[in-house]
């Protein structure tokens, strides 16, 4: 396994870089490679970890040459850089896939939107409170908006109500991430999922526990 960076930096300037190094090589694919690199010396690392110390560029490359190896200038910043022996190809394609395989686990939030109304009836809120259940049991946020219509813009009062009204319905998969607050002629309230209960297994034990006898 190759080792870290950081075992062979000796400045500790240098020894946080290059342990940031070692965490997020991935970040930046595109290092100067080969040819490339002018500096005059160079501080190289062989493909197995080994350190082999300072040497002039033009030295270094012939060794990763006649390895069959790519120079590699992984520390641009030390003094002198550090450089390593890799199969740059091989390198670029692993940390390809790492990333792919990162995207992939990630999940993505959508900020999902329910429009309600000042003058908004029973069976509708009802209808609007089933879909912001459905958005945040998959895991997406919820943007509650209310346009006030005419002279609706003067009585705000009464769209906060059906928004608290709204929240109450929902409370039980809805924490409020956004108070509601008036943009304009818009009130908007922004809606989080509910993280599942800490205490649900101290619940169940409690549950299970015998009664005490009077």
């Amino acid at each position: 396994m190759r080792r870290r960076v950081w075992e062979w930096v000796d400045s500790p300037a240098l020894f946080v870089f290059a342990d940031f190094f070692g965490r997020c090589v991935d970040i930046k694919m595109d290092l100067m490679i080969n040819e490339r690199i002018r500096d005059r010396e160079v501080r190289v690392i062989d493909q197995n970890g080994a350190q082999l110390g300072v040497m002039p560029t033009a030295r270094a490359l012939q060794m990763a040459e006649q390895a069959d190896m790519d120079l590699v200038k992984i520390v641009p910043n030390a003094q002198p850089p550090v450089c390593k022996m890799m199969d740059y190809d091989k390198y670029r394609f692993e940390q390809a896939k790492k990333e792919r395989e990162i995207r992939k686990n990630q999940k993505v939030v959508i900020l999902k939107e329910v429009q309600l109304s000042a003058t908004i009836e029973e069976n509708d809120v009802i209808t609007k409170a089933k879909n912001a259940i459905r958005f945040l049991s998959e895991g997406d946020k919820v943007k509650v908006s209310i346009r006030f219509r005419g002279r609706q813009i003067t009585h705000t009062e009464v769209g906060l109500r059906v928004m608290q009204n709204f929240i109450t319905r929902i409370a039980d998969v809805a924490v409020v991430e956004r108070r509601p607050l008036v943009e304009g002629r818009h009130m908007i309230m922004i809606l989080a999922p509910k993280e599942p209960a800490k205490d649900n297994e101290k619940a169940k034990q409690e549950k299970s526990a015998p009664a005490e006898k009077a």
